[in-house]
């Protein structure tokens, strides 16, 4: 299973929140099929078990913004490939909790 963080920040916008552009970007992969997501208040979680779906999410959500107008885009990835054990985010999520006092 794959998981990766993306953040993009749309570059030069006329105001400092990047909110509108961040919705459509995710909006754009919602219909890919193989890929989960779950969005928290720094960036998006995706999910799935292949790294060009991962990679294919990812260039959509840069090119959606793109294509709203802006001329550049900074993304950031971090990507957990795990062969050894079919953990999904949930999983990993809980596993942390466990060891929590």
């Amino acid at each position: 299973m794959i998981q990766a963080e993306i953040s993009i920040y749309p570059m030069a916008t006329r105001t400092t929140s990047a909110s509108f552009y961040i919705a459509k970007a995710i909006e754009s992969i919602q219909k890919m099929k193989n890929l989960r997501y779950e969005i928290n208040a720094m960036g998006t979680i995706l999910e799935s078990d292949n790294i060009d779906t991962i990679n294919s999410a990812t260039k959509q959500m840069m090119e959606t913004v793109h294509n709203l107008g802006i001329a550049r885009v900074e993304v950031i990835i971090k990507i957990d490939s795990r062969r050894d054990k079919h953990a999904k985010m949930e999983e990993k999520l809980e596993s942390i909790k466990k060891q929590m006092s």
